[in-house]
């Protein structure tokens, strides 16, 4: 089993990510400068957070149309497994790898916090170890991690089990007072179609070892781990 984590230029939760599949969860991890393009054929494939070509145009538009994405595009047709963090939803957002974009906050500035989320799909390979309405705590920290989608996207979302997580308060609760980037329906993270890619602003990265704060996030990248060794 292998993962490869794209680095892009203004990447910036590149080795955390290595080091949380590498040290803490004993997976072998490939740091990959997107430049040199998905050379193997890896099990799984995370685009971290940052700030890919400094956000211009918009966040994560110009790292959507490098050569490399093309790569993952075809990877996740395929049916493995993609995981997108922060800046990373972003970018999948843009390949339209997932529905709906993740944009300027509703207050506009930069939000850097820990959160609470509450579990909704706990049967897809990336939450499979979670319970249907845990909440966990993870940090987010951006300044375009609003979710956002047609009444129609959100509805068929709803419909297909297809949102991961929502901003809630630490009993569970989703209300507008917890949502800390006005995202429609307090929605943090997405599936794809096929449910094999996903789309998350939070960092379960640094949340994967209780000394960062929290451990909670480190099921995410567990639940890929069993999920392909029982494919296999």
């Amino acid at each position: 089993m292998r993962f490869g984590v794209v680095q892009f230029g203004g990447s910036n939760c590149d080795r955390d990510v290595v080091y949380a599949l590498s040290k803490v969860c004993s997976v072998d991890t490939d740091l990959i400068w997107y430049k040199e393009r998905l050379k193997k054929n890896y099990d799984a494939v995370i685009l971290p957070g940052g700030f890919s070509y400094g956000d211009y145009l918009r966040a994560g538009a110009i790292a959507a149309r490098t050569a490399i994405m093309g790569d993952v595009v075809k990877h996740a047709e395929s049916g493995k497994l993609v995981l997108g963090i922060c800046n990373g939803a972003q970018i999948l957002a843009e390949s339209g790898l997932v529905p709906g974009v993740f944009t300027i906050n509703a207050y506009p500035k930069f939000i850097c916090k820990w959160v609470h989320l509450r579990l909704e799909n706990v049967i897809s390979p990336f939450t499979s170890l979670y319970k249907k309405g845990d909440v966990v705590k993870m940090p987010i920290a951006h300044a375009e991690g609003r979710y956002v989608a047609p009444a129609e996207t959100l509805s068929a979302l709803n419909k297909n089990n297809r949102v991961v997580f929502r901003f809630c308060d630490e009993n569970g609760n989703v209300t507008s007072d917890v949502n800390p980037n006005g995202a429609a329906e307090n929605i943090t993270g997405v599936l794809s179609v096929k449910n094999n890619v996903l789309a998350m602003m939070p960092h379960p990265e640094r949340s994967s070892e209780q000394i960062l704060g929290s451990a909670d996030g480190k099921r995410i990248f567990e639940s890929m781990i069993q999920y392909i060794e029982r494919k296999d």
